[in-house]
């Protein structure tokens, strides 16, 4: 039997580092699909964000975001109870809301989300 050099070395370093790599993403992938499988339409608490909501119960956020009278924001992390305190009002009336529009939300097909860009301008293609 040969000794290993040490470029065979290194290579079957690297290969045993994207072998660990590949092994933890596929867990955290697994462990992510588990939890939102049984994490469905869950009890809405005072530290939940609108969006943990809106996974939960796959209702768009923008129409949470409608019910509450907040305008949508990207990557919002805010609980409800904070929500509710920026808002001075109780977080189980901000909660109540939020049931209501998951019921009226399921009970009919969603509108289309609102526009982020204008519309071009008409008469012509776009430079």
């Amino acid at each position: 039997m040969r000794k290993l050099g040490w470029h065979q070395w290194l290579v079957l370093l690297l290969f045993l580092a994207a072998l660990l790599v590949t092994g933890l993403f596929g867990v955290r992938t697994v462990r992510r699909a588990v939890y939102w499988r049984t994490h469905r339409d869950e009890q809405i608490r005072p530290w939940m964000s609108v969006s943990y909501v809106s996974h939960s119960y796959r209702v768009p956020p923008y129409l949470l975001y409608q019910a509450i009278g907040q305008t949508p924001v990207p990557h919002d992390r805010r609980p409800l109870r904070q929500l509710a305190r920026e808002q001075n009002r109780p977080v189980e009336e901000l909660i109540s809301e939020l049931q209501n529009a998951i019921i009226q939300a399921r009970s009919q097909p969603p509108p289309a989300p609102p526009e982020q860009f204008p519309p071009p301008p008409s008469g012509g293609s776009p430079p």
